[in-house]
């Protein structure tokens, strides 16, 4: 509830802009790994989706991402099965959250932003799941556990998703400075919150890289 109540708050450019932030969050974590040359994705489309969806709204760009989705959708990973494993588990999420953002350019609304937003937000619940459900200890997990003490009540579940929501809300606050005809490229401000979410997608891709290398 809190978390669609902010986005209710911002003007539909900069909900849009919320849920860019969102996929850039998982921004390090799909292109850290190579994808599996099975799936016949092209890294530089999903590259490039990344880029258009931190792009300035409007007909030009929201018709590029289109054909790049086009583009995605030709993909063999799209008419064949997968098993994949823990990190293509992730690749596949976020490959999912870029469909979703472009449905967003078709139907607009806080509801369609929230989808996005959520998804992050899942999949970084779920990597404390898998931390948590693991038989090693995570190499950082004193300093997870200083970090959620120091929240206190402000917590969410666990780290990863207490971190996601402290960004996610860093975000949402400073969304409102910015210029509505302006991309998150385009600006100072735009450009320190894109480099706020890869900080923390780096985190993730250090903790799916210690999943993959205990072999969960």
């Amino acid at each position: 509830m809190v978390r669609i109540e902010r986005l209710a708050d911002l003007k539909p450019v900069h909900q849009r802009q919320a849920a860019a932030l969102a996929l850039w969050r998982w921004h390090a974590p799909i292109l850290a790994f190579e994808l599996d040359a099975g799936w016949g994705v092209d890294r530089s489309v999903v590259e490039s989706l990344f880029r258009l969806a931190a792009s300035p709204a409007g007909e030009q760009s929201d018709d590029a991402y289109r054909r790049a989705i086009a583009e995605l959708c030709t993909a063999p990973l799209f008419t064949s099965e997968v098993d994949p494993d823990t990190v293509e588990l992730f690749q596949l999420e976020t490959i999912s959250n870029l469909l979703t953002f472009g449905e967003l350019l078709d139907k607009p609304g806080v509801d369609e932003v929230e989808r996005v937003v959520e998804a992050s937000a899942g999949l970084a619940t779920y990597l404390d799941g898998l931390v948590e459900g693991s038989f090693h200890s995570h190499p950082a997990e004193e300093a997870h556990h200083q970090y959620l003490a120091d929240l206190a009540d402000r917590a969410s579940d666990g780290y990863f998703a207490s971190r996601h929501f402290a960004v996610e809300t860093a975000c949402h606050g400073a969304l409102g400075v910015l210029p509505d005809s302006a991309g998150l490229l385009d600006s100072s401000t735009g450009r320190e919150l894109l480099a706020l979410c890869e900080d923390f997608g780096e985190e993730l891709v250090t903790t799916m890289q210690w999943l993959r290398m205990t072999g969960h």
